[in-house]
């Protein structure tokens, strides 16, 4: 099932691997952050879809907005988040992120130029990046697609290996020998060893893809889902947590940012919330695709 399928759907590319239907896994009976909401392990179904290999590029981005002139949240509000390591002269003079330091608002970053503009244009088999939830919904519909719901997400992840932690089964990676994915190497947030290849993010085809033929499922860059972020519980606490995240959006996979010693949040159940217009270096997304490519 990981043999991708090209076609032209519009004005869009599709580069396409099907992922069948049927029974799905949501969640983990073993859930590592609690208040995220990771628990517990169920079992729903879903129908056959067809998914992008990889996440959206800087490239296919383009095409969007010279189509369309769709202008992102992060150039309306004229800056995004960017991770101080890649930011020209280290984001001097720059204003952080209280408690988050290594966030560093830059003025003109944005999908083009991901570390601002005082630094080269990203590439464009790079993932686009800076992206809100609303820009990433805009372009799954000018493409013919859609955002997945989490057990989607999920199931497509797990790549037909079942109840495992990672698109690779449940091997933990390590900062030296293992490497399958692109995370962070080192000591967060100073030093970033690279050993994976990358000391930021990675283009969207690289490493070896799951059972399903999806990159980057987990690590490289977030990716927005269609759902908002609420923990599946009745309890109190819950409850609770649910009305304090009430508006944000559902992101899943982690990205090279994370590390098991700060963000252990690559793993397949680990979820993360944030506003609808957040955007970032690190926040990308990925379409898929209810109906097969036309051939």
């Amino acid at each position: 099932m990981s043999r991708a399928v090209r076609a032209d759907a519009g004005p869009h590319l599709r580069d396409c691997v099907p992922v069948p239907g049927g029974k799905a896994l949501l969640g983990t009976a073993h859930p590592l952050i609690e208040g995220d909401g990771e628990g517990p392990l169920v079992e729903k179904r879903v129908r056959d879809l067809w998914w992008e290999r990889g996440a959206t590029s800087i490239a296919q981005f383009r095409r969007f907005v010279d189509a369309t002139g769709h202008v992102t949240e992060a150039e309306r509000y004229g800056w995004s988040f960017v991770f101080h390591l890649h930011v020209p002269g280290g984001g001097e003079g720059t204003l952080g992120v209280e408690g988050l330091e290594w966030w560093r608002r830059i003025e003109g970053a944005s999908w083009e130029r991901p570390a601002g503009p005082d630094a080269p244009p990203g590439a464009d088999d790079m993932p686009a990046t800076h992206i809100a939830f609303e820009d990433a919904r805009a372009f799954a519909a000018w493409a013919g697609g859609r955002l997945p719901r989490e057990v989607e997400w999920e199931h497509a992840a797990r790549g037909g290996l079942g109840d495992v932690r990672y698109p690779w089964g449940d091997d933990e990676p390590d900062d030296a020998r293992f490497l399958p994915c692109n995370i962070w190497q080192g000591t967060f947030p100073n030093h970033d060893t690279g050993a994976d290849g990358f000391a930021g993010p990675a283009p969207v085809h690289s490493f070896t893809p799951n059972g399903y033929g999806l990159h980057h499922v987990v690590g490289n860059v977030w990716e927005w889902t269609a759902e908002p972020f609420r923990l599946r519980s009745g309890r109190k606490a819950a409850r609770a947590l649910n009305a304090q995240a009430r508006g944000r959006r559902l992101l899943k996979g982690g990205s090279f940012l994370c590390h098991r010693s700060y963000c252990h949040r690559y793993r397949i159940a680990a979820r993360t919330g944030n506003t609808p217009d957040s955007s970032s270096s690190h926040t990308g997304f990925r379409v898929v695709y209810d109906t097969p490519p036309a051939h």
